[in-house]
């Protein structure tokens, strides 16, 4: 079963301590081929929030083709995640909101991110609609209350296009770290709308619902993987990089509602 590390920069520096090393046998030695051979130990897994489930899905898959593996996740907004890359957390393989926010990392550090898939938002709302929200143009709404994303993280980032596109000013009552903060807005009832990707409102299994937003489709998110550069346990990393990118993972972004890379 994967274990979730958590989000904060001064745990997962500690975590570098704790870890045991990870190491490959057979093919996956270095200069070989890192996705073949066996893979053994521990790999840290930082993940945009809004790939929580789909992550957490495929973690357990390289678990189950690897016994040896043990694969440590943690989710949260992006840019506070590249922001503990680049400041020396000691991660494995990055997964983002966006392919800006990987750009802060790469910049830094270099490394050949790969988009794994694409998404985009949608106008969410509690289940039974209860403030009555129809179109972008509610969020602009005083009497009603809205949950974003802040501005500084993909989600937000992207819901301010969209916005913008639609010609919208919002009046948000919350901004919130990340997707999944605003979902769990919703699922509580704690606010009448807000903008998710579509992926979240299907994990949210029916405590939300989903409107499309026309301008949405014109400001799609892409979702990169990177082999962080000096990683305690390379070639793990890129088996499971591997693994999202291969026929296995392409399936479960798919049946999460992911669109392809």
């Amino acid at each position: 079963m994967t274990r979730r590390v958590p989000v904060l920069t001064a745990a997962l520096l500690g975590v570098a301590v704790a870890l045991g090393g990870c190491t490959t046998t057979g093919a996956a030695s270095a200069g070989d081929d890192p996705s073949a051979g066996r893979v053994e130990g521990r790999l840290v897994v930082l993940a945009a929030a809004s790939l929580t489930d789909v992550v957490t899905a495929l973690a357990e898959r390289a678990e189950a083709e690897h016994p040896g593996l043990r694969v440590e996740t943690a989710f949260g907004s992006s840019a506070t995640l590249a922001a503990q890359v680049v400041a020396g957390a000691p991660a494995d393989v990055l997964l983002t909101a966006s392919d800006d926010t990987m750009v802060t990392v790469t910049g830094a550090l270099g490394g050949d991110p790969v988009v794994v898939a694409t998404n985009h938002l949608q106008l969410a709302v509690p289940a039974g609609n209860p403030g009555g929200v129809e179109s972008l143009t509610d969020l602009a709404d005083p009497d009603l209350t809205v949950a974003l994303c802040a501005p500084q993280v993909p989600c937000g980032a992207v819901a301010a296009d969209v916005l913008a596109r639609a010609g919208v000013v919002a009046a948000p009552d919350t901004l919130e770290r990340d997707v999944r903060a605003v979902l769990t807005r919703l699922v509580l009832d704690e606010a009448d709308a807000g903008l998710v990707y579509r992926t979240d409102v299907l994990a949210a299994d029916g405590a939300v619902e989903g409107v499309d937003v026309p301008q949405a489709a014109d400001v799609p998110t892409a979702h990169p993987a990177l082999v962080v550069p000096g990683a305690p346990h390379p070639a793990a990393a890129a088996a499971f990089v591997t693994l999202l990118t291969g026929p296995e993972g392409r399936r479960a972004f798919a049946a999460a509602g992911f669109g392809p890379p």
